[in-house]
């Protein structure tokens, strides 16, 4: 009932048929027959079927937060006790996404339920905060329909972004990308077709809670399918390296959706036999994707640095490592990189690889970097980043904490903090603390009894920790 836009211009039946698609919007739609006076503000079709619907408030009278009361409560997908159901609203079977939306924020969700809805914000982001910033030619909210519901932007959401996920319990998500992944991921793309031919470092610097794992496989499902003309394509291989065996099932799944092709991804996450063999055939077999750990990423990028690679271009997207190397694993790491081994037991995460590969042999013309990362060192902003004039470096494009935070994505860990100096004061009436004196015998009996306590609490957690506690002298 639709089709993409052709990632070429090959096969012009494929170019007609996208040239024929009909983008409708229809206002104060009555979609249903148990309430008829019942209407919802806009529904967009596409060639005749419903993909999403509406509510609109002017900040004069009413705030987005109206808009989603309207959904939670005054839009039922049916009646449980009649069996009478609204078709329009039902999960998966008619309307992708409903949008609550003011002239000030947009907020959006992919299943209504009722008191339950989840709405998630669909917003710029303003002052590394929530919300959107000063419109001078108009409403805050204009994005909305001037860039996100332009025609080809908005058929290319639904081809190549929205796709349901399932847990492993059977639960089903209909993902939908909130703004700033929709857009980081498209200007990632226009900026690489700016580029075409140029070797690019990027850095996207995302919080926890920006859903980096869906930007990652969108990114990488871009570029993976990116034509630079009619018989070309950018990238032969897009490199994911990532430590988080999460994103591995996710980004097969997300990309065999889009696709509906296996062999699509390919896995190499340990060297050594088979793997070896892996190693060697991937790039050179041209394969689309190819998932590695940090522990092989040094053997792969040998490979795409070696001579018979030099007429293949790649792609590295290397997502943020949660846990850093050390021992045998790192040392040949840092080898095959050029590093200098000094300690075996030194630590190296996988910003350190990256930032060493982009300066080193493989930092060469036929790989580009694409960099995820919440939090970036100074040198990886430098190599990564882009220079301003006064000299500073900035992330290609960032969600930053603050965002996430107002968002409700996580948690401010400063809220109710109050440092030690603070609270002694205002428990002692103003006393600082190095004024007093406590009582040696009583101190060490106190620690010890929260060193006894914490042991009681792991024990009963069954954790594998252990607890000290320093004091002078004994304690009975």
């Amino acid at each position: 009932m639709m089709t993409s836009r052709p990632a070429s211009g090959n096969n012009p039946e494929a170019v007609a048929r996208y040239e024929a698609i009909r983008c409708r919007v229809v206002r104060q739609v009555h979609y249903s027959p148990h309430r008829p006076a019942e209407s919802i503000d806009l529904v967009l079709f596409v060639n005749g079927l419903p993909v999403a619907t509406l509510e609109l408030k002017t900040q004069f009278t009413q705030s987005v937060h109206d808009a989603i009361r309207q959904y939670r409560f005054n839009r039922p997908v049916g009646d449980p006790t009649t069996r009478k159901r609204e078709p329009l609203l039902q999960f998966r079977s008619r309307a992708i996404v409903h949008f609550a939306v003011s002239t000030e924020e947009v907020y959006m969700a992919t299943r209504l339920a009722g008191a339950h809805t989840r709405f998630l914000p669909f917003n710029r982001g303003y002052q590394e905060g929530a919300g959107n910033p000063p419109n001078p030619d108009g409403y805050k909210t204009a994005y909305l329909w001037e860039r996100v519901l332009q025609r080809d932007a908005w058929l290319h959401i639904l081809a190549k972004f929205v796709h349901l996920e399932e847990s492993d319990a059977g639960k089903q998500t209909l993902i939908f990308p909130r703004f700033h992944q929709w857009d980081a991921v498209t200007q990632l793309v226009a900026d690489v077709r700016t580029h075409a031919g140029d070797a690019v470092r990027r850095l996207v610097q995302h919080s926890a809670g920006s859903g980096k794992s869906n930007s990652i496989g969108w990114l990488a499902h871009h570029l993976s399918s990116l034509w630079i003309s009619d018989e070309k394509k950018l990238f032969d291989s897009v490199i994911v390296v990532t430590d988080r065996t999460v994103l591995d099932s996710q980004l097969q799944d997300t990309i065999y959706q889009f696709d509906h092709k296996q062999g699509v991804v390919e896995r190499i996450t340990t060297e050594g036999g088979a793997k070896s063999t892996q190693l060697a055939e991937a790039p050179a077999q041209r394969k689309p994707i190819i998932i590695v750990t940090i522990q092989t990423f040094g053997k792969v990028l040998e490979k795409l640095g070696s001579q018979e690679m030099q007429d293949h271009t790649f792609a590295v997207i290397a997502d943020e490592a949660h846990t850093s190397q050390t021992g045998k694993a790192a040392a040949g790491l840092k080898q095959a990189l050029g590093f200098t081994v000094k300690d075996e037991d030194e630590e190296i995460s996988l910003e350190d690889v990256l930032t060493e590969a982009a300066n080193s042999r493989y930092g060469a013309g036929n790989i580009s970097y694409f960099a995820f990362t919440a939090t970036p060192k100074a040198k990886t902003m430098q190599l990564f980043g882009s220079q301003q004039s006064d000299g500073s470096y900035l992330p290609f494009h960032s969600y930053p904490m603050r965002q996430a935070i107002e968002e409700g994505f996580i948690l401010d860990v400063l809220t109710g903090y109050i440092p030690y100096k603070v609270a002694y004061k205002l428990a002692h009436q103003g006393r600082d603390y190095d004024e007093d004196e406590v009582d040696k015998s009583e101190a060490s009996k106190e620690a010890v009894r929260y060193k006894l306590a914490m042991d009681r609490y792991i024990r009963h957690q069954h954790y594998r920790y252990g607890t000290l506690v320093a004091f002078s002298g004994e304690v009975n």
